[in-house]
Parts: structure tokens; sequence; C-alpha cells
């Protein structure tokens, strides 16, 4: 009788890309569960999300990353970092680019990458459920497999999931026989109370106007489960001008309640529990850049440098 355990297969892969384009949909849609948030403005993902797909013999080890993009703060340059350093440590990289648009600045960066490490790459061509003009795609495959010999070329919709199995059994194909890293019903690294920070995020990329977004950041201060069965959890949200603040909570009160009542609903689905959230907002002038800010908010220690 084999061995059952020499049988298994495992990779870690990166998803890389630049900003908008869907990383983040695609790894929810690929695990069949939400573990990173979204929404339609860039930059949505600012630390690198692990997520763990388990399926037979073969589990995938995807790192959600940052979109690629010239940075303008201290964040930012953290993000671009974490990007670096994913690709670095990989088995194969997933390129994520979106149909019917030309190679970008940062796609050529990320395929000269690949190139340099001898890493092998899958091109997913996403959000082709959008694009009307079928000709387009067909010139693009063409654009970027003269750049770099992609082990394949998918397109997909992480929206509606079509060649999403496709997309999966080309990822499968990088992996190579080793034990799995994690438990078969492990989803995600991710603490829970970075879980409930990004929740809060995403409802709030989704619900404010354009000028505030890459001005927030949430910090979970208290998550504990009550005896009843209730977990509370106290968020706060930090901005970085007082205007900001009142935008935030609306008047009388009513987009942090409605930031609540959707953030609330979310978690609720994930933990699998009853929550009483309570958020407040803080003002941090200019936190981006502040080092002592930046770490006390989970960014990593030596990215600052």
């Amino acid at each position: 009788m084999v061995n059952q355990e020499l049988q298994e297969k495992t990779a870690f892969l990166a998803i890389v890309g630049r900003p908008n384009v869907g990383k983040s949909s695609l790894l929810n849609a690929l695990l069949g569960q939400k573990v990173a948030i979204v929404s339609r403005k860039p930059q949505t993902t600012r630390t690198r999300i692990m997520g763990v797909l388990t399926e037979e013999e073969t589990q995938l080890v995807f790192l959600d990353t940052p979109g690629l993009h010239k940075p303008h703060d201290r964040l930012d340059s953290y993000m671009v970092r974490s990007v670096v350093e994913s690709v670095s440590g990989v088995d194969a990289c997933l390129l994520v680019v979106e149909a019917g648009q030309k190679i970008s600045p940062a796609d050529r960066e990320l395929i000269a990458r690949f190139q340099s490490q001898g890493l092998p790459a899958v091109l997913a061509v996403n959000k082709i459920d959008l694009l009307e003009e079928k000709s387009k795609l067909l010139a693009q495959i063409a654009a970027y497999s003269e750049l770099f010999p992609f082990r394949a070329v998918v397109p997909v919709s992480a929206l509606d999931g079509n060649g999403l199995q496709d997309l999966k059994k080309e990822l499968k194909a990088l992996a190579e026989s080793g034990p799995h890293f994690f438990d078969r019903d492990t989803l995600t690294d991710q603490p829970e109370r970075v879980l409930a920070g990004e929740i809060v995020r995403e409802k709030l990329l989704r619900l404010l106007d354009k000028e505030v977004p890459h001005g927030l950041a949430v910090s979970v201060e208290r998550m504990k489960e009550r005896g009843d069965g209730v977990t509370d959890i106290d968020a706060t949200i930090y901005c970085e001008r007082v205007n900001h603040k009142g935008i935030i909570i609306g008047k009388g009160g009513a987009m942090l309640k409605r930031v609540g009542s959707y953030a609330r609903e979310d978690m609720e689905k994930f933990f699998g529990c009853k929550v009483n959230l309570q958020l407040w907002v803080k003002v941090k002038e200019d936190w981006r850049n502040r080092e002592a800010v930046l770490r006390s908010l989970g960014y990593g220690e030596n990215d600052f440098q």
C-alpha cells in the first residue's frame, strides 16, 4: 500500500499584479469563501493575505499581495516591499491582469522578476465578463506570451466563475510532491482580530467618498467571547483629518451606524456567532508616514528602512 503522505502535493503561490485587477476577488473565488476584502478602489489590499485551498491530495497556499505601484508614503513602501518579498519566497506566481488592457510597467517589472528568479508563472486574464470585444483578448494573450513563457494562460472571471476550474487545474499542476503545511480545514493564517478589522475597512471603502479611504486604518482593540455566545468587538477607525472624522461619523452618526451594521453582518457570517460591534473614530494626522503608528497597526518592523 502506498504511503498517503507521499501522495501529497503542495505549492506556494504569490498572486501578483497591478492595483485593481481583481487579485483579492480571484483569491476569494478560488477558495470558495471570503478571506480578503474587496472594493472598486485600487490598493485595497495592504498586507500579504494567505489563503489555503486543499482539494484531495493537493494543497495550494496563496499569498494575495498589494498591487505593485509607485510608493508615495511609508505605507506604500511597505506594500511594495511585501510584493517583492512574496515573489522571492514562493514556488510559482499567478499574474493577474485585466482583460482588454495593455501591458503595464508594473506587469513588466513583475515578469522581469519571474525571469531573474527562474519562477514558473500562470497568467490569469480576469474580468472577461466585462470585455465586449473578444478580439482584444486574443491580442492581449499574444502580447503577454511574447514577454514570458507562462505555464498557462487562462481567461477568467472572478465575478461569475467562468474559467475558474481551468485555472485551478493549471495551478495544481505546479504543485510538487511533499507534505501539506496546513490542516485540511485551514482557510487562512489571518488572526481573527485582523479579519474583523479588515471587514470594517472594506465597508468604509465601499460607503465613503473617494477622498477618504486611503487615509483610513482600523485597529481592533478588543475581541472577547461572552458566556452567552456573543462576541464583543471594539474597533477604532483612524483617519488623517478632522473633516474626515465628520464624514465617517455622518450626520447624527448615520454613516458610522451603516458601516457598523454591514460589518457586523459579515462578521457574524464569517465567525459563526452573534457579534456586538462598537466603533470609534480618532484622528492621527499623516499616520501613513509615521513609523510608530504603522507598526502599532500591524505592519512589519523592518519594512520602513
